[in-house]
């Protein structure tokens, strides 16, 4: 399998109704648009996070208003889990009137007070140790965050930007997302090494996650990002995870025991069992939120292509 085994600790004892809540928006959300597309609505192409919106949101807890946010091709759910706009977000992936940017950055492409996506893969990193950087000077303890993938790695600018955050001690927090899968390609065949290894070649500090329980999450990581913002240097927090979804809008070629693996373990049905009946009823209360979110952004006009 090409798939990473998700590690929980049952049972998990609680969950905030704010966490429930926005993980199940960003399902339904992301589900919608596949649902747009296989209707024809939506151009271009679009990357779900299926199977990891626990991820950011688990972060949610962790950031603050001054932290800068730098996403990649699959950055819906870290948007969502920052901004409360899914439909300023839905409005710039259909080209509709109040569009986060005019319409012109699509999925993929967006900007948004300190939010920056990109579907360059490994791109934002640089940029983000520049901001890092720039944030350390100003001492209010703010960080950079930039989220990447497994496939990431192997970009040469990632070693760049990681070597020079080193150096200079930027506050940096880099989240791998590494659900065992660079588009089609598994990671035991496209990355050699090991992510741990590869911060340990930088002197980074390094810290593994195998779990999807919020609050362990934030105990875990709580200290750790603490003394990111105490200028102690960058850190890489390599999620093991699974893409429950395709690629992209629909190429997936793992095989369907695979797929069927990836979504028993992870957070939907962790905390489905955990918590039925309110899982449920948030469940429905946020696909039937979503759906008139898409009735609503639907009926808008298309965006004239002028940024305001």
């Amino acid at each position: 399998m090409t798939g990473i085994a998700q590690a929980y600790r049952p049972p998990i004892a609680a969950i905030a109704d704010e966490d429930l809540e926005l993980l199940l928006l960003i399902r339904h959300f992301e589900l919608a648009l596949l649902d747009l597309f296989g209707k024809g609505a939506l151009n271009g192409t679009t990357h779900t996070c299926l199977g990891q919106e626990y991820i950011p949101v688990a972060l949610r807890g962790l950031l603050r208003e001054d932290d800068f946010v730098f996403s990649n091709h699959r950055g819906h759910g870290h948007f969502l889990a920052r901004y409360p706009d899914p439909r300023g977000l839905l409005a710039e992936i259909m080209g509709r009137e109040g569009a986060l940017c005019g319409g012109v950055g699509g999925s993929q492409h967006i900007y948004h007070e300190r939010f920056l996506s990109t579907g360059v893969q490994g791109e934002s990193l640089p940029v983000a140790v520049g901001v890092g950087l720039r944030l350390k000077r100003t001492g209010h303890g703010a960080l950079a965050c930039a989220y990447i993938g497994d496939g990431t790695l192997g970009e040469g600018s990632v070693y760049e930007a990681l070597n020079m955050a080193r150096l200079w001690r930027v506050p940096l927090l880099v989240v791998v997302e590494n659900n065992g899968i660079a588009q089609s390609t598994p990671t035991s065949r496209q990355m050699s090494g090991t992510v741990a290894g590869r911060a340990a070649a930088f002197g980074i500090g390094y810290h593994r996650v195998t779990t999807v329980d919020l609050a362990w999450i934030r105990d875990e990581l709580g200290p750790l990002v603490t003394s990111v913002r105490q200028n102690s240097g960058p850190l890489i927090v390599e999620f093991m995870t699974h893409r429950i979804g395709p690629h992209s809008k629909g190429d997936d070629s793992r095989p369907a025991a695979e797929r069927a693996h990836a979504e028993l373990s992870g957070w939907h049905r962790a905390y489905e069992e955990a918590f039925p009946e309110r899982f449920a009823e948030a469940d429905a209360r946020q696909r039937e939120t979503v759906a008139g979110i898409v009735a609503e952004v639907a009926a808008r006009p298309p965006v004239t292509g002028e940024l305001a």
